[in-house]
């Protein structure tokens, strides 16, 4: 099961079993709003040459570049991805690989995150980029 950060506004732990992250087995393992670090297994993410799908280095990246830039958030404000960017450097086969996103631009209405993909060689496999939107959590939310 993913573990989200207790202070992030909107997680519903209701919802805790249809989340994408759950089912691709992410891990978050260390989050602060200057560092957030996650693990992904290889195998049950493949593409069909029987390397690591494209699509979830890709969800790793916005998974925890959004939990940085939710931690990031005003009180009151939630972040929303907005733009994602992924360059997938060498293929994974096996093993966990491991997210660690920083952040680029933290600013009112926008932040910005670099999400660094390793193997479990340390070798990065994936360079991806998150913009997010910060916006007025909706009332109730």
């Amino acid at each position: 099961m993913t573990t989200f950060p207790e202070n992030m506004p909107g997680i519903r732990p209701d919802l805790a079993d249809q989340l994408l992250p759950t089912k691709m087995g992410i891990e978050i393992t260390e989050w602060d709003p200057k560092r957030v670090v996650a693990t992904m297994p290889v195998a049950g993410n493949l593409q069909p040459y029987g390397l690591l799908h494209g699509g979830a280095n890709a969800t790793l990246a916005e998974t925890i570049g959004s939990v940085a830039a939710a931690l990031n958030a005003p009180d009151g404000r939630v972040a929303l991805g907005l733009e994602l960017s992924c360059t997938h450097h060498r293929a994974a086969r096996s093993g966990l690989v491991t997210g660690v996103a920083t952040p680029l631009h933290v600013g009112r209405s926008t932040s910005t995150f670099e999400i660094v993909i390793t193997d479990d060689q340390g070798k990065r496999t994936c360079t991806a980029r998150l913009t997010c939107i910060v916006r007025e959590a909706a009332p109730g939310a």
